[in-house]
């Protein structure tokens, strides 16, 4: 596949004022726009020092420019690299200028849609790039890392080898029924895709908090009103995000903070305290609320143990969310109950925890954790989209299907599906549509 023939620009870094900007082009015209801007002919991966000047000789910055000769650049093109000063002024002026000699504004995730075309990344890695860019936590990062070294790609690389491996002696037999390439008992056949499930099997163990890590999670905090959630929110974020106040129902609108736990970047969300009001805000808080609850990935209901009375659980079947219940049990710095698990009540979990005073916050976090499937080897996890997911699970289905058919060409016809489905995640098997969602979310200069 070749990448298109037009030459694109966009700036690299962030908008808004800064002490570098950095734009970036790729396409054929990228040696010339670079003569021109500059007046010399750049070595290829040599900074150069110099100033950018319009057609007319007027300097509009300085700063250094650098020229990749294709293949060996990021997107596998002439790529030119303009280092200049940070300001918007400056960088839309240069920005016009390249515009004007040729080069057309990039589209999101242009510049490594091209490096995928052109067979610089692998689509995997290519996924790897944005999730490193939109890394919330350390170890997201470290495992996007992992992924655009292409480690990921490689396991999926090696499990499709086998698959083609035996698709090979499979194929050669049926060709050559009168005089068999390989003995291949029906027993050996069958330990065979054995082995090929127990690494896919190990594999989606290892990607699920992957997906956690790419993905994130949303908790959302409820209950009656004054039952100590938004403190809970503030103990859990380390600091004041919320207020708080005797008064019930101070908390009218949702109120969300990111915290990493687990090496997941969790969304914690407050709500308003649920009852029947007739204050018009506080019952759109309370709809606010209601639709946060059916959006969750964990529910924590938080109950004040000083007064559970006052907490009638307000809950409902009818809200249609699955998503694990934890009851935290809070004011036990009132109530004098001890900090920590308790049983478990009617299926759900619970946790009493003082959120002021810091008690049971640790088991509450260690609940938490366990409930939304945080990694726990962090080393052994691969970062991993849904269609990732889906994808080796499809894989799974073809192997068992081929595992209970009897004839060889339809053992071989599900081993082909199972290794097309492989292909899905690494991109030798895609399409248009495919790409341009993929491409889409990425941020426009990368």
């Amino acid at each position: 596949m070749s990448a298109p023939a037009r030459t694109i620009i966009a700036r690299a870094t962030p908008p808004g004022i800064g002490g570098i900007g950095v734009i970036r082009i790729s396409g054929p015209e990228s040696a010339r726009i670079a003569q021109g801007l500059t007046g010399h002919i750049l070595q290829p991966r040599e900074a150069q020092a110099t100033a950018f000047r319009d057609p007319e000789g007027r300097t509009l910055d300085y700063g250094i420019a650098i020229f990749f000769k294709g293949p060996a650049s990021y997107t596998g093109e002439d790529v030119l690299e303009l280092h200049c000063h940070g300001g918007p002024v400056i960088i839309d002026g240069l920005l016009a200028q390249v515009g004007a000699m040729g080069a057309d504004l990039a589209r999101p995730g242009e510049f490594t849609e091209r490096a995928f075309l052109n067979g610089k990344l692998d689509l995997a890695q290519a996924e790897a790039v944005a999730d490193l860019i939109n890394s919330q936590t350390d170890v997201a990062a470290r495992c996007a890392l992992r992924s655009l070294r292409g480690d990921f790609s490689r396991e999926i690389g090696d499990i499709s080898q086998f698959i083609a491996e035996l698709r090979v002696i499979i194929e050669a037999n049926i060709d050559f029924s009168e005089e068999p390439v390989d003995d291949l008992s029906p027993v050996v056949l069958d330990g065979q895709l054995d082995r090929i499930k127990d690494s896919i099997l190990k594999l989606v163990d290892r990607a699920r908090p992957g997906e956690l890590l790419s993905a994130g999670a949303q908790i959302v905090l409820f209950g009656a009103p004054n039952a100590g959630k938004s403190s809970l929110l503030n103990a859990l974020a380390g600091s004041d995000h919320a207020i708080v106040s005797a008064i019930p129902g101070t908390t009218r609108d949702l109120i969300e903070v990111t915290i990493d736990i687990g090496g997941a970047a969790v969304r914690i969300v407050d709500t308003a305290g649920l009852r029947p009001s007739g204050n018009e805000i506080e019952a759109e808080g309370v709809r606010r609320a209601e639709q946060a609850i059916g959006a969750a990935d964990l529910l924590l209901e938080v109950i004040d143990d000083a007064e559970p009375a006052l907490c009638d659980p307000p809950l409902r079947e009818e809200e249609g969310n699955d998503a694990v219940c934890v009851r935290v049990l809070n004011k036990i710095d009132i109530s004098s109950r001890a900090g920590g698990r308790l049983e478990p009540e009617d299926g759900k979990p619970r946790v009493a925890i003082s959120a002021t005073q810091g008690l049971g916050l640790e088991q509450l976090i260690a609940v938490i954790t366990e409930h939304l499937g945080c990694p726990g080897d962090l080393e052994d996890v691969v970062l991993a989209r849904r269609r990732h997911l889906d994808a080796l699970e499809q894989t799974l289905e073809h192997i068992t299907s081929a595992q209970a058919v009897n004839m060889p060409e339809l053992v071989a016809e599900e081993l082909r599906l199972a290794q097309g489905a492989l292909g899905k995640i690494t991109g030798e098997v895609t399409t248009e549509d495919l790409l341009g969602e993929i491409f889409s979310s990425f941020c426009i200069g990368k």
